[in-house]
C-alpha cells in the first residue's frame, strides 16, 4: 500500500473514532434526561435542557473534531473512496454501544457489520 492511502485511512479511521465517541456520549447525555411530553412546548423544553447537559458541549466537540479531519480526507482523497471507507463508523458505533451502552446486538446485525467490513476491505483494496 502506498504511504499516502494508509494516511488518508487513519485519518478517515480517526473521524469514524470521533464521529462514534460524539453519538455515544450524545446518547448518553440523551438518556440522562426524561423524554419530552409529544407536544411543542415540551420538545423546546426539553431541548433547552438539553442544551445546557455537558456532555452534549463534550459531543459538539468531537462532531467538530471530526469535521475538521474530514475535510482535510476530502482535499486529498476521491470522495467515493473516502465516504466508503468512512463506513468504518458502523463498526465502531455497534462496539462502543455493546461494551459502553450495554446495548444487545442480534446476529443478523452482526452479519451485516461483517459484510461492511468485506466491503471496506474491497474498496481500500481498489
Amino acid at each position: 500500500m502506498r504511504e499516502g492511502l494508509i494516511f488518508i485511512l487513519f485519518l478517515i479511521a480517526l473521524t469514524s473514532v470521533c464521529d462514534t465517541i460524539n453519538q455515544i456520549v450524545l446518547k448518553s447525555a440523551i438518556n440522562s434526561l426524561s423524554s419530552p411530553a409529544a407536544n411543542f412546548r415540551a420538545i423546546i423544553k426539553y431541548v433547552l435542557k438539553l442544551i445546557l447537559v455537558p456532555r452534549v458541549w463534550v459531543s459538539f466537540l468531537f462532531s467538530v473534531i471530526s469535521l475538521c479531519i474530514w475535510l482535510f480526507v476530502l482535499s486529498r482523497a476521491d470522495l467515493s473512496f473516502a465516504f466508503s471507507a468512512d463506513s468504518m463508523h458502523y463498526i465502531f458505533i455497534a462496539l462502543a454501544s455493546r461494551s459502553v451502552l450495554k446495548e444487545s446486538i442480534s446476529f443478523k446485525r452482526w452479519m451485516g457489520i461483517a459484510l461492511i467490513m468485506a466491503g471496506i476491505t474491497l474498496v481500500s483494496l481498489s
